[in-house]
Order: structure tokens, then sequence, then C-alpha cells
């Protein structure tokens, strides 16, 4: 892999980064991800700082590689997990879900490198007047919380690469070496993959929703939240008792702790928990080790660069 931006932020082998996900992306799976060559992430949201420390300490005894936390800004202990970042020795942090500038001067004090997640053009250029050192942009089809603004994930990467002085992660519909390639094809320099690792023997989370990422088609998702922060969520019953003509009074079962408890844990079931997903989960046909997929997306890349390479006349 040739040296790029993403790579010398991160400190990973290579420029994947592992999408956090609430509840999901802990120690455990940060470790494995980082061990197969990629930059794992601890989501701290929802975690206590005592409980974010201990999933530090996991991804420690686990992996001697880089990892990073995730900080959804708007979190009232985004401080505090921050602070937490800095003591643990964590250089590289991604921040989501608010305005990373009143952040910045605690950030670049303890000499952090951070990427921020946007959805805009206009995001994206505000988070670079920051002082980020790079952007992920997440496209509407991803899985989880994404922009209000409904850009594709294909229309939001090469806007971002020409407007901005700093790199550019594409994240959302990417799950094989193909969404890698046409990534990179579009000036991204890194690639973040969320849904692709849930259905991982490593991916704590229950039986039931790594099967049902399997069984997904390309429909099987829906969003959430309109109003608020929108959310793409695997259908269930769950989710046909949230939807709401009324997006405010869907919004409301968004929101709070009743709105976290149904998100998906260790426990629940396939009808009552809300679970994550990307629309790039009828693509995922199996339950892969991590390890493997790194190796199958970094071989199928190089392949698929050599036909592109050959198909159009290069020598």
């Amino acid at each position: 892999m040739v040296k790029n931006r993403i790579i010398e932020i991160t400190g990973a082998k290579y420029p994947f980064i592992l999408g956090p996900m609430r509840l999901i992306t802990l120690g455990e799976m940060a470790a494995a991800v980082s061990n197969s060559g990629g930059f794992g992430q601890i989501a701290a949201s929802g975690l206590s700082t005592d409980r974010l420390r201990l999933e530090v300490k996991k991804a420690r005894d686990l992996t001697d590689q880089p990892f990073g936390i995730n900080l959804p800004l708007y979190r009232k202990n985004a401080f505090d997990a921050l602070e937490i970042a800095i003591e643990a020795g964590i250089k590289t942090i991604t921040t989501s879900a608010g305005n990373p500038a009143k952040f910045m001067e605690r950030i670049k004090e303890a000499g952090l490198r951070v990427l921020h997640k946007v959805s805009s053009k206009e995001m994206a250029l505000k988070t670079q007047t920051c002082g980020v050192d790079a952007v992920i942009a997440t496209g509407f089809e991803a899985g989880g919380h994404v922009g209000r603004q409904g850009t594709t994930t294909m229309c939001l990467v090469p806007q971002l690469t020409d407007a901005l002085n700093i790199p550019v992660v594409a994240a959302g519909g990417i799950a094989d070496a193909r969404g890698v390639v046409a990534a990179f094809a579009l000036g991204a320099e890194g690639v973040e993959l969320g849904t692709r690792f849930v259905a991982t023997h490593e991916c704590p989370t229950p039986d039931f929703f790594k099967q049902l990422i399997v069984e997904a088609d390309s429909d099987s998702t829906i969003l959430l939240g309109k109003d608020a922060m929108p959310i793409r969520v695997l259908k269930n019953r769950a989710v046909d008792m949230i939807q709401n003509p009324d997006k405010h009074l869907e919004d409301k079962h968004l929101r709070g702790d009743k709105a976290d408890a149904k998100y998906i844990q260790s426990g629940g079931d396939a009808d009552t928990a809300i679970m994550p997903a990307g629309q790039i989960a009828g693509l995922i046909k199996q339950i892969d080790r991590t390890d493997k997929i790194f190796l199958e997306l970094m071989r199928g890349a190089d392949l698929l660069a050599q036909q592109l390479k050959a198909t159009f006349g290069g020598e």
C-alpha cells in the first residue's frame, strides 16, 4: 500500500477505518480491526466514563496497533470522553454529530489528530476551517446517523475532494473491494466500513442481528428521525411502531433514555431492537472473520486496479 495522508494520520497499515457504532464497536472489536491492519474505533456514545476507560483497556490488552475513539459531540459527556482519550495516550480520534470548533483548542493542545464526520460541502468547509486533519464524508446510504441533506457517497466525495485541502474518507455504501476502488477513484484517501463489520465473528452483537444483515436486501433499511438526527436502520416491528407521518412525534421516540434502551445491545430480539445498518447490507451474504475481510479488500482492490489499467490502455 502506497503511503497516503489517512495512513499517516491514523498510523494504521491500511486506509480502512472501522465505522463507530454505539454499544457495538467496543474494545474487542476495535482491537480485531487494528490487528488486521485497519484503524479500529471505540464508540464512546452511550458509555459512562468508567465503561469507556474499561473498553480502552480491553483494546490495549488485545492490540499494540493504533486505535481511536469516536466522540459524538452532542453528548453531554463529550468533553469527559475527550479527556479519557488524552489520558489513555490515544493519538487519533474521530468526532461526529456536532461542531468540533469548541473542542479544537483542547485537541490541538494535547497533540491529537482528528477526523470529523460531515454530510455536506458547507459543513466540510467549516470543519476544515476549524483545523481538523481530515473529514469523513458520510453518504445518505450509510447505516446509523446520517446527514439531513440526502446526498449520497458517490456525489458527496468528489465534491469534497475538489473543495478541500485536507484528505477525505468515504463512508456509506462500501462493503467490498469494488466500493474501495470506487471511493479512491472519486478522490478519497480512505474508506470507513461499518455495516460490513457487523457480519463478523468478532462483532459482539447478538447473532440475530448478524443474520439479518446477511439476509437483507437493498431495501431492507429505512430512515427514521428525518427532522432531528436521521438514522438508517433495519426494518422490523419496532421500527414500524416508531414511524409516524408527523415527524416531530417520530423524533420523540428516538430521543432520551427510552430510545437508548431500544438500541441494539447484548440482549433484545429481532422484533424489538433498533439495529443500525446501511443500504449496502444487501450485498453482504456471509459472516466472516475480520482478518479475512481485510485480505479480500486488499487483494480485490489490487486485482480491480490491474483490470482497470488494462481496460483503459495503461502500460
